[in-house]
């Protein structure tokens, strides 16, 4: 049985580790070739090794120069784009008190701007018909404390997905996003140190009605659901994925 992207070419940014990974490695499973890229080229590179149909193009999505490496690798390929992960994406706490710009510009530059590139130097290969998913957060929802321009900067993102959506309908071209609530990577071991990471997971956990924190895997589904032909009356909506945190 043919799986929902078969045949189809797919990008996905951040993808050496975490959401980005499994994401990369569904994509793969139900047929599509997925070009992966990211920071840490060995992670990156590893991840290819183990999915098989993928072409590893490590970069930083704030590196306009990266980005252009990524699409000539795409284009190279000569089938176009047919689906667009924008994943990647930077975090880092700090108060209002203790904002610098070099802080917020960190953020924006990776989340917001290298966001907006990666979608805008896609356009010339996106085929028609195309989905794109962007990578929002629900912590765009909340007030967590020392997390305001991480949060602002996925807000900003969400108003993207919206405006790019309306933007590319006349292409056929679906925007989409997804909003991860708090999910088991390893990025989530840095909140509080590897030391108290049980802690960490157990605090959050007590804040989502479904009684868990939920695994890059079941976004993924959810993230290939966007991609697929299942959602095709599906247009610049913000899909949830955390358990009820932010529904309930």
């Amino acid at each position: 049985m043919a799986g929902q992207l078969e045949g189809k070419t797919a990008v996905v940014t951040g993808g050496s580790s975490g959401i980005g990974r499994a994401v990369a490695e569904r994509f793969a499973t139900e047929g599509a070739h997925v070009f992966v890229t990211g920071r840490r080229a060995d992670e990156l590179h590893a991840v290819v090794e183990t999915i098989g149909s993928a072409t590893a193009v490590p970069g930083d999505i704030s590196n306009p120069a990266d980005l252009d490496r990524l699409y000539e690798a795409v284009a190279a390929r000569g089938k176009g784009l047919d689906t667009l992960f924008a994943n990647a994406g930077a975090g880092s706490f700090a108060t209002l008190e203790q904002t610098t710009r070099k802080h917020f510009d960190e953020i924006f530059d990776t989340n917001v701007w290298g966001t907006l590139q990666t979608v805008r130097k896609a356009l010339p290969l996106l085929n028609d018909g195309a989905t794109v998913i962007v990578n929002t957060s629900v912590r765009a929802d909340d007030g967590m404390e020392a997390f305001g321009a991480y949060a602002a900067s996925k807000a900003a993102l969400r108003s993207y997905t919206r405006t790019w959506a309306a933007e590319l309908t006349g292409r056929g071209i679906r925007v989409n996003a997804i909003a991860p609530g708090t999910i088991d990577t390893a990025a989530l071991a840095t909140v509080g140190g590897p030391e108290d990471a049980d802690a960490v997971k157990a605090g959050f956990a007590a804040n989502v009605p479904i009684g868990r924190i939920g695994t890059a895997a079941e976004v993924a589904g959810a993230v290939t659901f966007l991609a697929s032909a299942d959602s095709s009356f599906i247009v610049g909506a913000n899909i949830y994925v955390d358990g009820g945190e932010k529904q309930l």
